[in-house]
């Protein structure tokens, strides 16, 4: 790998380096002059490490990302479904109430006397079924 000289890639060793710069051991700056355990080689593969597990990460966060915008995409489709569902509910009881009215109005007051009927007999149903729980 240390003679490897890849054109596209991440590695940007020119193999004569060593030639042009000479094997320098020892940094001019004296805080620099420890022996050196990692060598170039082992720099470089720790880079491309971390550089498939960023590449890892990005493709991750894409698909994620992916599924978001396809997420909001279907609950647009849903909302938008239900707006037309609850637009037409809302016309058709506008209707039925149109209806009833009109009914109300040609029975006079008989229809209040069932309401109040149908409302009572509701309530002690309902009356009955918790007690019984």
């Amino acid at each position: 790998m240390s003679s490897a000289y890849r054109q596209g890639g991440l590695l940007h060793r020119d193999p004569n380096r060593t030639a042009l710069f000479g094997n320098r051991s020892s940094s001019p700056l004296p805080m620099y002059n420890k022996p050196q355990d990692r060598t170039a080689e082992n720099i470089e593969g720790q880079n491309d490490e971390a550089l498939e597990g960023l590449s890892q990460k990005v493709k991750l966060l894409k698909n994620i990302t992916i599924n978001i915008g396809n997420e909001v995409r279907d609950s647009t489709k849903m909302m938008n479904g239900m707006n037309d569902t609850f637009g037409s509910t809302g016309a058709f009881l506008s209707g039925t109430m149109t209806k009833m009215k009109k009914m109300a109005r040609r029975q006079g007051g008989q229809w209040c006397l069932w309401m109040i009927f149908l409302g009572i007999v509701v309530t002690i149903f309902c009356w009955t079924w918790l007690l019984r729980r």
